[in-house]
């Protein structure tokens, strides 16, 4: 199965490669990607320079367009599809549909993939989008079950790519309004989930809080560890009891179901991560390049060392075991 690593900043780009990567994953420094966040991103010189330093380590680039058109200013996206071709993508992931009507019309000789935030999660959405837009590969949303997966694999025709390591997101991707209501800044439209810009933490007595927008999304007591204020990563009051309602603040880790995701027809899996750092990726890149190819006994030793990368030092195998409280 092939590796497919995130790049935010062309110094990460450079440590997926130069760890092993198979295909690195990154977008323009603009709207059209869903990691728009500051001080992120390429230009369009500096993704021709990553996808030049790719092809020299064989390494495969994919560019990332995977945001919603907005109405009037399609232009915006149709300029990151042109741009993209012409820089020599090996892939472009995508989720508008009419985006994908506009490359595969203008373009049909470009590799195009189904971007997760196109939600698509079943075997006649997936048969749709190849048959209407010549998709070759899509990523599947972070809800199913590898029993689903099994079950979708032998009955569409491309290939499949999943999230295996890093940010865990558990909504129906691509359609959450979560922190678009409480910023006013949308991931599906904007590129941007819980913004930086509306993030506070302030104190109060011996608890740390932390603010997204005008939402109280946690409180900390002396002591622990305080996360990020994602908005579907609150804890919440639920019956007098406080708890994370949707999902815990973890990271998510399936490289321990590596056999069986490869048994169910998995081409590709996917590191999440585009927003950390070169010595993250570096890091994330080479251990599971090396768990790939290790047997099961030592494996195991080799994901224990990422861990301490992860979201509050916790993972979860997600949806992908469904153990809902």
């Amino acid at each position: 199965m092939e590796l497919i690593c995130p790049a935010g900043t062309p110094a990460a780009f450079r440590e997926a490669v130069d760890a092993g990567a198979d295909a690195v994953y990154c977008g323009f420094r603009d709207e059209t990607n869903a990691r728009n966040f500051p001080g992120l991103n390429f230009s369009r010189e500096e993704l021709r320079d990553a996808i030049a330093y790719a092809r020299r380590h064989g390494t495969q680039t994919f560019v990332a367009l995977n945001t919603f058109m907005r109405a009037g200013d399609e232009d915006l996206w149709y300029r990151g599809a042109a741009d993209a071709v012409s820089l020599g993508a090996d892939a472009l992931i995508l989720a508008d549909f009419g985006l994908m009507a506009h490359v595969a019309e203008r373009y049909p000789g470009q590799r195009l993939h189904v971007s997760v935030q196109a939600s698509a999660s079943n075997v006649d959405a997936i048969n749709f989008l190849v048959d209407a837009f010549g998709a070759k590969r899509v990523v599947l949303p972070r809800t199913l079950t590898i029993a689903d997966i099994a079950r979708i694999a032998p009955r569409i025709r491309c290939e499949i790519e999943v999230f295996v390591f890093g940010g865990l997101c558990v909504m129906a991707e691509g359609r959450c309004s979560l922190s678009s209501y409480a910023t006013g800044k949308s991931p599906n439209m904007n590129g941007v989930c819980s913004p930086a810009s509306h993030v506070r933490y302030r104190q109060e007595g011996n608890e740390l809080v932390s603010e997204l927008g005008d939402y109280t999304i946690n409180r900390f007591p002396a002591g622990e560890a305080a996360g990020y204020p994602t908005l579907c990563k609150g804890r919440f009051d639920i019956a007098d009891s406080p708890a994370y309602a949707f999902e815990d603040p973890v990271s998510l880790d399936v490289m321990g179901e590596i056999d069986a995701l490869a048994a169910a027809g998995v081409s590709a899996l996917k590191i999440e991560g585009r927003q950390r750092g070169k010595a993250y990726v570096a890091e994330v890149v080479s251990t599971l390049k090396k768990a790939l190819s290790a047997d099961p006994a030592r494996r195991a030793a080799l994901l224990a060392r990422l861990r301490s990368l992860s979201e509050g030092q916790k993972t979860t195998s997600g949806a992908y075991e469904k153990r809902w409280r």
